[in-house]
């Protein structure tokens, strides 16, 4: 079992190499975003991916995770045909779409709520939907077939190039945020290109109707669960927008963006995650495995909470240069909603965990409604708190949304696939978490955080796994077992 672990372990690494870098710049954007240009810009430049998100979901509905399923099913002698049929019934949805938007631009525009002078981004959105969707199955072939390493080379490719598009259009053009659009459709067209000759040696001239359908069947319930998640992601942006202005957007951008430490861990994770369970699921110890990794998980999740929640804004506001910090000081307000934000990423993990259960029984039909509760869920929180709490309520809503999704999701897959998972360790670890987070912001609130009251938590916070027995000798032994280190 400690093999099929460290395998797991060691994918997620390479994974986590385009992943973590890929985050990190992006992060290293953010105060350069914020010394550039203005929270009301922020604010515009937010609530256009916003949109584009929603997009993403709608252009690709569900046929990636279709393909995965029947690819890992297929045998050898099926495999080009099974890609061809995913790739190919793509390909001509993504240019129909393409074309209806073009064709629907200017309504499109003013349902984005986009300025009069900044309506030429809808161009950029389309052509850098275009492309990301037609990278998605040879992406989804590579994570498949195990090639992790290729797979982080052009993901890395892809990110080193829109950064240093960035830096070109900002500073020496001076494109405003015209640029970050540029310079992703730039990188997204570069990525398509580089995927070509992966994408030529196992295509076909034809689509196999009955695959087809059958993989339409498995992927389009992901289509209402996918935009569902997606909502529970972004909807909170134009509603921030459409409670406050774009000056407040900007700030909670800001500070929600700084949450991607633990997006970044969701998604390395999850990258590696889905083909190690599928190829692992008639294993004969499959299930506890897999509940191993669920609290190995929820430990290593919380460590990251805790330490980034701490520390995010003494980093944010030091100051490299006279009057100059990290962080433009009128965006640093923002990071007051760094740790709630982390905290429903961590949720976010735990229910990437529970998909497990749910692709290897084939019980797809039940996301939509667990995404859709988790959906509405953030919709009327955002509504109930925002007027109250302001971003800070914003925050809360997305961690209530993946509260509900967890909690649903496990409740459902028990019945179909249970593993046996580690409650009592989850419990305590979760718990401790929730004392700490509640500390954190009464002292924030009450009397301010100190040095000292930070290190204070942190030392609290490993002392009580320790007394709760949490963490034990063996499992430190477990833990390191998930480090990409051979013997």
């Amino acid at each position: 079992m400690i093999e099929k672990i460290k395998e797991l372990g060691r994918d997620t690494a390479i994974y986590g190499i385009s992943t973590i870098i890929g985050r990190f710049l992006g992060f290293l954007l953010v105060p350069f975003y914020t010394h550039f240009i203005s929270p009301g810009d922020m604010g515009i430049y937010t609530n256009v991916y916003a949109y584009l998100a929603f997009l993403n979901i709608v252009y690709i509905y569900g046929m990636d995770a279709a393909f995965m399923k029947y690819s890992s099913l297929a045998e050898p002698g099926e495999k080009k045909i099974t890609f061809s049929t995913a790739y190919l019934a793509v390909v001509m949805s993504t240019l129909i779409l393409s074309a209806a938007l073009l064709l629907l631009r200017h309504p499109f525009v003013g349902l984005m709520e986009v300025p009069a002078g900044y309506a030429r981004l809808v161009y950029y959105t389309i052509f850098i939907l275009l492309f990301d969707t037609l990278a998605l199955i040879p992406f989804a072939n590579l994570r498949l077939e195990r090639k992790a390493k290729k797979f982080a080379f052009i993901k890395l490719g892809n990110i080193l190039l829109n950064l240093g598009l960035n830096l070109l259009f900002f500073v020496k053009f001076r494109m405003g945020i015209e640029a970050i659009f540029a310079a992703n459709l730039i990188a997204s067209a570069a990525t398509f290109l580089a995927l070509l000759p992966e994408t030529w040696a196992r295509l076909g001239r034809r689509i196999q109707g009955p695959l087809l359908r059958r993989m339409l069947r498995f992927g389009l319930p992901y289509l209402p669960a996918s935009l569902a998640s997606i909502m529970i992601q972004v909807i909170d942006r134009p509603i921030v927008l459409a409670l406050t202005d774009a000056d407040t957007l900007g700030l909670y951008q800001t500070g929600h963006k700084l949450g991607i430490f633990m997006m970044l861990v969701v998604s390395m994770f999850q990258y590696a995650w889905q083909p190690f369970f599928l190829n692992n699921a008639r294993e004969k110890n499959a299930r506890e495995m897999f509940a191993r990794v669920m609290t190995l998980f929820v430990l290593a999740a919380s460590l990251l909470w805790l330490v980034v929640s701490l520390f995010i804004d003494l980093a944010a506001g030091w100051e490299f240069a006279p009057g100059r910090s990290l962080i433009a000081g009128q965006f640093l307000p923002g990071l007051v909603v760094v740790p709630i934000i982390l905290l429903a990423y961590l949720f976010n993990g735990i229910y990437v965990n529970l998909q497990a259960g749910f692709y290897i029984a084939e019980k797809t039909k039940y996301f939509p409604l667990i995404t859709g509760a988790g959906a509405l869920v953030n919709v009327l929180a955002n509504l109930l708190l925002i007027p109250r709490l302001g971003i800070s309520g914003a925050a809360l809503a997305v961690l209530a949304s993946y509260l509900v999704m967890a909690a649903g999701l496990h409740f459902v897959a028990r019945k179909f696939y249970p593993i046996p998972y580690e409650y009592g360790k989850l419990a305590k670890i979760l718990g401790v978490v929730a004392v700490t987070g509640l500390s954190y912001y009464f002292l924030y609130y009450r009397v301010g955080l100190e040095t000292w009251h930070r290190f204070a938590l942190l030392g609290g916070f490993v002392a009580l796994l320790f007394v709760l027995r949490v963490v034990k000798k063996e499992d430190l032994g477990r833990l390191r077992a998930l480090l990409p280190v051979r013997k």
